[in-house]
């Protein structure tokens, strides 16, 4: 494995929802020992690091998300002896592991919070967010939770509200308070002891809310969208200026990268917000002193990803964010899958992952879009996500992109598990598509994701060459990749109907074919069918100078 401390620029993160992954001990959910008897199909896309969402003690009523203690491995999914051998198996196989870290809320049931809502005036009484009521006994303010209703629950025995930006379930750690980052750190640092190299920062831009609890101003409805809450729920209704994205969050992320680097350790920071996603990316990947790289919702909203889309994504990206780091993600276990949610021919599939492992930034495949799985239907008396039910039918929430992995069509559920049943129903309509089915069929999904992925190392100017020359030409999406040895034209066509542009002057060599990329014709342009790209490189040797 290299010993690059820049690994991570440009790399290929496959994430892995352990519940979901392979179940080794027949109770139906996954577990650790899954995940390490699979890396070697992990390892053939030939991926850079793996991503596990959270496997710590929680009540799960959030799936893990809801932690009541960070040093541990709930049960359910293992041990920290098969964590420890999982991390050793997967850096043996080339693999570098990064954890889901999630520390903006805790578990109720963490002890932290049961010691701070025990008294006002305990050790911990202001390790969490509380304020009392105003005057008429409402909450302090109009802050909302992404999961519905206020943000605020009453706590009886402190005769205070506590606040939750997601479940009632799950209180928001106080941030301001100096203890609770230092406990934070030293969770950080007990599992970069075990050998983990990096962490997934869980809603990075909520750590802190506003110290004097303002209340958040409306959003005129023009400018509201769905990329962080549904439609439905009216989150989407504020303008989230105090609730999160505050500036003492930056002062933070220094003190927290002082901790990674003592461990050579990368973070990837998740950045829930609707408005100002691609400001805020900028802010917390600059400067080299923060984190290293943040994914951002634009490439996973619903709206269709066309040629102008992405140009402007790239062009605000390059005026708010030209020092940051961005990770890109088509699918992940919050979102419907993407084959669904734009409604992709199997060539669109192809073309999506083609043109985003061409894409400046680090690249997060989701579990079972190397399949190419749609997003499967999970009937309500069947759904286990709170969101969902409370949002049932308008918003069918996230059970829908979490059901099991499928390996073997001709094995109980699917190959996940021999248990009598899994946590979610296996939809039949993903059995045919298992993994044993597609290694034996030359045209399906995952040969192409293999082959992408390969193209993507064999050319490191994709991985951290610049980013240049960004154009839309009716449905074509055209740029450059450079650094100091080569420059690659990249084009793509992002429809189903063939498109034609003229081919680049100079002295180009045609790449991809192995991905179904197009040459320039005699006539001196390139034909593209329906989802094809087009790709060239000119070396320094050849002529090209930076």
């Amino acid at each position: 494995m290299s010993k690059d401390p820049d690994w991570w620029r440009g790399a290929v993160i496959y994430q892995i929802y352990p519940r979901s992954f392979q179940d080794s001990n027949g109770d139906g959910i996954g577990d650790l020992g899954g995940i390490l008897a699979r890396l070697p199909h992990v390892v053939s896309l030939g991926v850079d690091a793996i991503w596990i969402s959270p496997f710590f003690p929680s009540p799960m009523k959030d799936f893990g998300y809801d932690i009541s203690e960070y040093c541990d491995v709930d049960p359910m999914f293992g041990s920290l002896a098969d964590f420890d051998a999982l991390v050793a198996a997967a850096h043996g196989l080339g693999l570098r592991v990064l954890i889901d870290l999630v520390l903006s809320h805790s578990s109720d049931r963490h002890h932290w919070f049961v010691e701070s809502r025990s008294s006002r005036d305990n050790p911990r009484a202001e390790w969490y967010v509380w304020s009392d009521p105003r005057p008429d006994g409402t909450p302090p303010n109009n802050w909302l939770s992404i999961f519905g209703g206020s943000a605020w629950s009453w706590d009886p025995g402190r005769e205070q509200y506590y606040l939750h930006n997601f479940l009632a379930s799950q209180p928001d750690l106080n941030l301001h308070c100096e203890a609770v980052q230092q406990a934070i750190f030293e969770t950080a640092r007990f599992w970069l002891d075990r050998g983990v190299d990096g962490f997934r920062l869980d809603t990075i831009n909520f750590y802190f809310c506003d110290k004097a609890l303002r209340s958040n101003p409306p959003l005129p409805v023009e400018d509201r969208n769905d990329n962080i809450a549904p439609r439905v729920n009216p989150y989407n209704h504020q303008l989230h200026l105090y609730d999160k994205n505050q500036p003492e969050n930056i002062e933070f992320l220094k003190k927290f990268r002082s901790v990674l680097d003592e461990h050579g350790a990368v973070a990837l920071g998740e950045v829930g917000d609707a408005q100002s996603d691609l400001e805020i990316l900028g802010q917390y990947t600059s400067g080299g002193d923060k984190v290293q790289m943040c994914y951002a919702f634009d490439f996973l909203a619903s709206t269709p990803l066309t040629a102008a889309r992405i140009a402007a994504v790239y062009e605000r990206l390059d005026r708010v964010a030209g020092d940051g780091w961005v990770c890109w993600a088509l699918s992940n276990h919050d979102v419907i899958r993407h084959p669904t949610r734009w409604n992709l021919s199997p060539a669109a599939l192809r073309g999506f992952l083609t043109l985003t492992l061409c894409l400046k930034g680090t690249v997060c495949l989701y579990q079972g879009e190397e399949l190419g799985l749609p997003e499967a239907e999970v009937p309500f008396e069947a759904l286990q996500d709170p969101y969902g039910i409370a949002f049932w039918p308008e918003f069918k929430g996230r059970d829908g992109c979490r059901t099991p992995m499928v390996w073997a069509a001709e094995d109980l559920h699917a190959g996940f598990s021999l248990a009598p049943r899994t946590w979610l129903p296996i939809p039949e309509t993903h059995i045919a598509m298992a993994v044993a089915a597609q290694e034996h069929a030359p045209e399906a999904p995952i040969h192409h994701y293999r082959r992408a992925i390969a193209f993507r190392h064999a050319n490191p100017v994709l991985a951290r060459g610049r980013m240049e020359q960004v154009r839309a030409e009716g449905n074509v999406l055209s740029f450059r990749r450079c650094d100091d040895t080569a420059e690659m034209f990249v084009a793509i066509n992002l429809d189903e109907n063939p498109a034609a542009m003229p081919a680049p002057d100079g002295d180009w060599r045609p790449l991809g074919a192995e991905i179904n990329a197009a040459r320039p014709g005699a006539d001196g342009l390139v034909h593209l069918g329906p989802w094809q790209p087009s790709l060239m490189i000119r070396r320094k040797e050849a002529g090209w100078r930076v």
